[in-house]
């Protein structure tokens, strides 16, 4: 049941949070059958930048293709239109909210944790044997969009939960609750929802911080919490066998994962990281 607060809440934030036209129009394309691929292709091509950019993240070693691919058609026959609408959604949504002005967030940070943990729910979601990984990238991406939408909207209320719980990302969402009424990731899945986004992603974005509330995209709720605590245990001093020690048996289980391959997996974030993040937020400086 959503708030009356939150509700508003969304309501006041849909023109600062908005998607590029293009995304809907392709959005649109895909959902008819009269258009083709080549169809689609042709919209894409009519932004020089964004199909540079699909280009570059389709031949990266992120994919692994032997062959390069050197036009978005071709991208399309290979990875998939619906994979290729969510690259379309990430490249945009990095373009756009890249640029907005926060005094309470650093925005390059924050990019930063956000491409960590999409690449971090891309590679658990690939060894859980999931298809179509791209949606649990875009989720990883987006999962924090929320706390973008409360820095903005409600900046006095954000910062106090900020402080309360001592920048601590374990403790934040628990003081956003008792503070503001609901906390980042309700606000992301909102949003999500006005935008017309699928289920699969608003519901796991919505659920990442408590994933047994899931009703319907459970494994990818489970997936996106793993991704997102993995992603804040990077750099800290007790680590990432600190946090896979926290996983319930239960939700190692679910994603048919164990600790030790979570350990491995999380080996070779680095270097896809550092390709992803060069490809999606080039003007950001890797610090």
């Amino acid at each position: 049941m959503q708030s009356p607060a939150l509700k508003h809440l969304i309501a006041g934030s849909t023109e600062l949070f908005s998607l590029p036209d293009i995304y809907f129009q392709l959005s649109e394309m895909i959902r008819d059958s009269r258009f083709s691929l080549a169809d689609i292709g042709k919209v894409i091509a009519k932004d020089p930048a964004l199909s540079a950019r699909l280009l570059r993240i389709v031949n990266s070693p992120f994919y692994g293709f032997q062959a390069r691919i050197d036009t978005i058609s071709r991208a399309i026959a290979v990875i998939g239109i619906d994979d290729l609408n969510n690259l379309v959604l990430a490249t945009t949504v990095v373009d756009r909210f890249g640029k907005i002005p926060c005094e309470l967030i650093d925005m390059t940070s924050f990019w930063i944790r956000s491409v960590q943990c999409a690449v971090i729910a891309r590679l658990l979601a690939k060894h859980s044997a999931v298809l179509h990984t791209e949606r649990l990238f875009l989720a990883g991406l987006l999962h924090d969009i929320g706390s973008l939408v409360l820095s903005q909207k409600m900046p006095e209320q954000y910062l106090k939960a900020l402080l309360a719980a001592n920048h601590d990302r374990r403790l934040l969402a628990g003081f956003e609750q008792s503070l503001i009424g609901f906390t980042h990731a309700d606000v992301g899945r909102e949003l999500l929802k006005t935008w017309g986004l699928p289920e699969s992603l608003y519901e796991t974005i919505g659920c990442y911080l408590h994933p047994a509330d899931a009703q319907v995209h459970k494994l990818d709720a489970h997936l996106l919490h793993m991704a997102s605590r993995l992603a804040d245990s990077v750099g800290q001093a007790e680590g990432i066998e600190a946090a896979i020690e926290e996983f319930s048996k239960q939700s190692l289980i679910l994603v048919r994962l164990s600790g030790e391959q979570i350990g491995s997996i999380m080996e070779q974030v680095d270097g896809e990281f550092l390709q992803m993040f060069e490809l999606l937020a080039p003007n950001k400086k890797f610090h």
